[in-house]
């Protein structure tokens, strides 16, 4: 068994492997599902169905790129699907609180559940989504991944995609947003009727708040930059502008 040190070695593999042996639809999914054009047809599929732009790579604003990992994935540039630390915690929660209260989901997870599996990651999907999201992160870019997820991600109310929200929120095309804007729609994509600016001013200003500390933990943001941004209004709707 020369070749259990070094499998060990490589937690990503290592996860596939278990994901496929458990599951044997994961390993269907994996072989039978296509390349990067398949996932890209899909997605735009999703954003034309819901009527919201789908973004291209260069379109994602760095904060709002920056606000989303720090908020939601913070391993996102270094993982290759599957944050194994992240899901070791979620495991470990959920076994101590004997629930399921933890998901330990990664973006490119996040975004394979909405692609391929209907939205759901509970039971045998949650090792499809595992499996899929390591073939996912072998086909596409970070920044592409990055671009699909804001494009369709839900944002609230029968809102998709944050192009949508900003206008919603701000009155404001994507490009024209502020640093605490940018923190404000990486918080909603949690729980968007709970942190809805629209509806809640106040859920919705602790939680930019939370993604702002966070923006300071990982060095993407100083403290002088977040004091500044949680000194905004929470909503700022002016007149429409282009774009919107």
């Amino acid at each position: 068994m020369r070749w259990a040190p070094a499998l060990l070695g490589r937690p990503v593999l290592v996860l596939a492997v278990l994901a496929a042996l458990a599951c044997p639809s994961a390993a269907t999914l994996w072989v039978s599902t296509p390349g990067a054009t398949d996932i890209q047809s899909r997605v735009q599929a999703i954003t034309a169905r819901d009527g919201v732009p789908l973004l291209r790579e260069d379109d994602v604003p760095k904060q709002l790129a920056e606000a989303v990992v720090a908020i939601e994935d913070e391993r996102f540039y270094s993982h290759h699907g599957v944050d194994s630390i992240g899901l070791g915690r979620a495991v470990l929660y959920d076994v101590i609180n004997v629930c399921l209260c933890e998901g330990g989901s990664t973006i490119t997870q996040q975004l394979v559940k909405d692609v391929y599996l209907g939205g759901s990651d509970r039971g045998f999907h949650k090792l499809e989504d595992l499996a899929l999201a390591l073939k996912v992160e072998r086909v596409i870019t970070k920044a592409r991944i990055m671009a699909d997820y804001l494009s369709e991600i839900p944002t609230g109310f029968g809102r998709y995609g944050v192009t949508a929200a900003a206008c919603a929120y701000f009155r404001a095309p994507l490009r024209a947003l502020t640093l605490g804007q940018y923190a404000l729609l990486a918080g909603v994509t949690q729980a968007p009727s709970v942190y809805d600016p629209t509806v809640n001013a106040d859920a919705a200003m602790a939680r930019r708040s939370q993604v702002l500390t966070a923006m300071v933990n990982d060095h993407y943001i100083s403290a002088a930059q977040a004091e500044a941004a949680n000194a905004e209004p929470v909503l700022d709707r002016g007149p429409g502008r282009p774009g919107c």
